[in-house]
């Protein structure tokens, strides 16, 4: 396991470099069609005045090659925020070298820091090295629960 990587709360300057990060993981996904943010759009979500998330880069020899995306949500069962993983991707190349799992232990423990319940993130069911990876550090894949969204045309139209 290689250690020489560096991580830290991303800063405004890193958008450019997050923003390409999230369309080579889009590229993975093979949802790159869907990719729509730029660095204009990220910057104020992430450092305006109510930002809408947060970020952690990872750095080897000074350049970011992961980044791990996270939000605050909320548990009514639990009565506690938790803390929610929108995004985590490490480039090709820096995979296997303990970073991808540094950003999660790094998350875990802002998690408990902030009081929360829990630790959650989705992932593609074909991912199967990414679910064999997070099972093995400890977490359960829910098997019972989908994902419901309104998004775009239909998001507009149930407004209407």
């Amino acid at each position: 396991m290689n250690t020489n990587h560096a991580l830290r709360p991303a800063t405004p300057a890193d958008v450019p470099a997050i923003v390409g990060l999230i369309t080579e993981l889009a590229v993975f996904e093979k949802l790159e069609h869907l990719v729509v943010v730029t660095p204009e759009s990220l910057l104020p979500q992430l450092f305006g005045p109510r930002p809408a998330a947060e970020a952690v880069v990872g750095e080897v020899g000074g350049q970011v090659v992961a980044f791990a995306l996270f939000f605050h949500n909320f548990s009514t069962f639990l009565g506690k925020p938790g803390l929610y993983l929108e995004d985590l991707y490490v480039q090709p190349a820096h995979r296997g070298t303990g970073l991808g799992k540094a950003l999660l232990s790094h998350l875990a423990t802002l998690a408990v820091e902030r009081g929360c319940g829990r630790f959650e993130w989705s992932v593609l069911d074909w991912n199967q090295r990414a679910i064999d990876f997070y099972e093995k550090m400890g977490a359960t894949v829910m098997p019972d629960w989908r994902i419901c969204r309104l998004a775009g045309d239909r998001l507009q139209a149930f407004v209407r």
